[in-house]
C-alpha cells in the first residue's frame, strides 16, 4: 500500500463533528470539476491513491481518469462498498422488502422471511457477489488493487455474527477481480480476531486511529496490542478526530503508533493537502523506495 491515501468525505458533505461544515463542503463540491481540481492537487503532490465510496459522482471521476492515461499514469482507486446511502434511500422510498427485490436474487426475500439461517448465509454471499460485481463495473479499466467493505456493513456482519461472509468476500475479490480485499471498521481488535478465526490472515484493515480514541471501539490500548503484534496491515483514518486534534499533534501521535502502515485523510484545498503531507513526511521520514 501507499502510505498516504486521499479520501472523499469532504466531497460529499460528510463531517462527523459539524453539520454546518458538511453543508458548506457539499455546496463547494457540487460540480465534479471542483472535485477534480482537489484530486489533481493531491496527485501532483505525490498522493496517488483515491480511497472512495461508489457514489455516482465517483463514476464521473473514473471516466475522467480513464480518458486521460497520460495525465494520470499512476492514479489508483481504492473503492469502498457498498454505498450504503443508495440502499438506505431505497428503503426510505419503497421499504425493506421492495429494496431487497430490487437488488437481491429472487429467492432471498422468501429465505429471509422463513428465517432459515443456513440458507440466509448462502444467499447473503450470493447477494454480496452480485453487488460487488455491479458496483465495480464503474471502475473497469482503472487500477483498483484493493477493494474495501464499508464499515457500516463490516460492523453489521460482526454484530450478526455472519462471519462466513468475510472469507467469501476475500475469495471473490481475488478470484473475480484480481484485487485484494480490505475492511473498514469501528472495532479493529474484534474484526482482526474474527478474520483470523475465519482464515483471513494479515488483513488490510482501515479504522479510526487517533490520540483521543474517537470512534475506536475497544479503546486505544487494545488497538495498540493488535497493531504492535503485526496482525493486520493498518490504515489509520480520522486521525484528526474530525478536527478535535490539532494537525501537527495528531500526525505526530499516529505516526508514532507501531504497526500503522498508511494514513487516510481528506482535505478541501491544496494548502491543507500540502501541509498534511509535509507533517506525515516529517514524522515518518522519507518514503521507502517504491512507495
Amino acid at each position: 500500500m501507499e502510505r498516504i491515501l486521499f479520501g472523499d468525505n469532504q466531497f460529499f458533505g460528510v463531517n462527523h463533528m459539524s453539520e454546518e461544515k458538511s453543508r458548506a463542503q457539499a455546496a463547494q463540491f457540487k460540480d465534479t470539476a471542483a472535485i477534480m481540481k482537489v484530486l489533481d492537487d493531491a496527485y501532483d503532490l505525490g498522493i496517488k491513491v483515491f480511497m472512495c465510496t461508489t457514489h455516482d459522482r465517483v463514476g464521473e471521476i473514473g471516466d475522467i481518469v480513464r480518458a486521460n492515461p497520460a495525465r494520470y499514469p499512476d492514479f489508483q482507486f481504492y473503492p469502498c462498498m457498498p454505498y450504503a446511502h443508495k440502499y438506505a434511500n431505497s428503503v426510505g422510498e419503497v421499504g425493506i422488502l421492495e429494496t431487497l427485490r430490487r437488488f437481491a436474487p429472487g429467492s432471498l426475500v422468501g429465505t429471509l422471511i422463513q428465517g432459515a439461517m443456513s440458507f440466509v448465509t448462502q444467499d447473503i454471499n450470493r447477494l454480496m457477489k452480485m453487488l460487488v460485481d455491479a458496483e465495480l463495473k464503474r471502475f473497469a479499466g482503472l487500477k483498483t488493487p484493493i477493494v474495501f467493505v464499508q464499515n457500516v456493513v463490516t460492523d453489521l456482519l460482526l454484530g450478526l455474527k455472519l462471519y462466513d461472509v468475510f472469507p467469501a468476500f476475500v475469495d471473490h475479490i481475488r478470484e473475480k477481480h484480481g484485487a485484494e480485499a480490505g475492511f473498514i471498521t469501528m472495532n479493529l481488535p474484534l474484526l482482526v480476531d474474527v478474520l483470523e478465526n475465519a482464515g483471513v490472515k494479515n488483513p488490510v484493515v482501515c479504522a479510526n486511529i487517533n490520540k483521543i480514541g474517537f470512534r475506536m471501539s475497544g479503546g486505544i490500548d487494545s488497538y495498540r496490542q493488535v497493531l504492535r503484534a503485526g496482525r493486520c496491515r493498518a490504515i489509520a483514518m480520522s486521525v484528526f478526530a474530525s478536527g478535535a486534534i490539532p494537525p501537527a499533534e495528531a500526525i505526530e501521535w499516529v505516526c508514532g503508533v507501531e504497526g500503522v502502515e498508511s494514513i487516510l485523510f481528506g482535505a478541501s484545498s491544496q494548502g491543507n493537502i500540502r501541509r498534511t503531507k509535509e507533517l506525515i513526511d516529517k514524522a515518518w521520514g522519507p518514503a521507502p523506495a517504491g512507495r
